[in-house]
């Protein structure tokens, strides 16, 4: 079987299924990942939680956590891993992302 064009790291399949349960979202739900335009390089990925894919989303599922991506995202996404990393002075979700180039100092952007 293929590898899919975005994977989630065993940690990150936890942890949103930790904050899936406490939502109250329909068994459809799933958690979007995107791309969208700002911060100091130019791009800035966007998570939430959505009750159900678009029609032209790209669907991914791993261990019953659903991921929903849209066309334009997924350019800049094939290739990700999604990482959760839970360390002392922060938590939270990591993107590894091959297409990503230099990001701004504060972190919160990148550039493609």
């Amino acid at each position: 079987m293929a590898t899919p064009m975005i994977q989630l790291s065993e940690r990150a399949v936890a942890r949103v299924r930790e904050l899936l349960g406490k939502e109250q979202l329909p068994p459809t739900a799933g958690l979007r990942l995107a791309v969208q335009g700002g911060g100091c390089s130019g791009l800035t990925y966007a998570v939430r939680f959505d009750s159900q894919p678009a029609e032209r989303d790209k669907v991914f599922e791993f261990e019953g956590v659903r991921v929903f991506v849209d066309p334009k995202s997924l350019i800049y996404l094939a290739g990700t891993v999604l990482d959760y990393k839970n360390e002392l002075m922060q938590s939270g979700f990591v993107f590894e992302n091959p297409h990503a180039g230099k990001g701004c100092g504060c972190g919160a952007s990148f550039s493609a």
